[in-house]
């Protein structure tokens, strides 16, 4: 029995959605105009069986790189994009319909200087070269709220060892999340990796960021009564 597929690619479970209810047309037709020309590089196995290293300078002009993983709908996105212009951002979302959401926006916005991954994160992680990020995002993940599932979460080795060898020493890393045993596992995994919390006083994880843009995620969490955390990271 092989442990790769037979382009190379390891065989990696993936438990989330790649698609949901049916596209509008106008989603459709991002997709097919605007996706391939806001893709980072060759991050596929089918494009980039030997992994070569995505060309970061060649790609934002050598400006300071950020990354948003699952990025829902790109509301945070594409402000951080919008405000400020000398970084160049890269988001990974593997759900098509947010994929097509994310488009709509980036037309409305015109900014240029973003790119999308539109699959797992930890295809892009093999790409990217290491000490690359200035700062990573990781907003309202999927919770999987089921004890045997804690193992599916972003915030397991699979996923922060990677992370933590993109992001440069000093990178910021934030987490939201309104799920209080998300928090619990963030903050027993995340320092085991290379980070240091740096919370200081209760608002600093209360209150959000001064940059902060509230997304649908965070909206619908506080109509049902959730209470949101903002963890703010620092790689060591």
């Amino acid at each position: 029995m092989t442990d790769k597929h037979p382009s190379g690619a390891p065989w990696r479970n993936f438990y989330g959605r790649f698609k949901g209810k049916g596209l509008r047309k106008s989603q459709e037709r991002y997709l097919d105009e605007d996706l391939a020309k806001l893709s980072p590089g060759p991050v596929d196995w089918d494009v980039n069986p030997e992994r070569a290293p995505l060309n970061l300078d060649a790609l934002f002009g050598g400006r300071e790189v950020w990354l948003e993983v699952g990025f829902g709908g790109g509301e945070h996105l594409v402000h951080q994009a919008a405000n400020n212009p000398d970084i160049g951002i890269i988001g990974a979302e593997p759900y098509i319909n947010g994929v097509a959401m994310l488009l709509g926006k980036v037309r409305d916005a015109g900014v240029d200087n973003l790119r999308i991954h539109p699959g797992d994160a930890r295809d892009l992680f093999d790409v990217l070269p290491a000490r690359s990020l200035s700062k990573a995002f990781l907003l309202y993940p999927d919770p999987w709220p089921k004890t045997r599932h804690h193992r599916r979460r972003f915030v397991t080795p699979e996923h922060l060892e990677p992370l933590a060898e993109k992001l440069k020493p000093g990178a910021e890393f934030r987490v939201a999340t309104d799920i209080p045993d998300y928090v619990r596992q963030t903050l027993e995994q995340v320092p085991r990796h290379g980070f240091e919390w740096l919370a200081e006083r209760p608002a600093d994880w209360r209150e959000p960021w001064g940059d902060w843009i509230s997304t649908r995620y965070e909206q619908k969490a506080l109509r049902e009564g959730r209470v949101p955390h903002y963890l703010t990271f620092r790689r060591l």
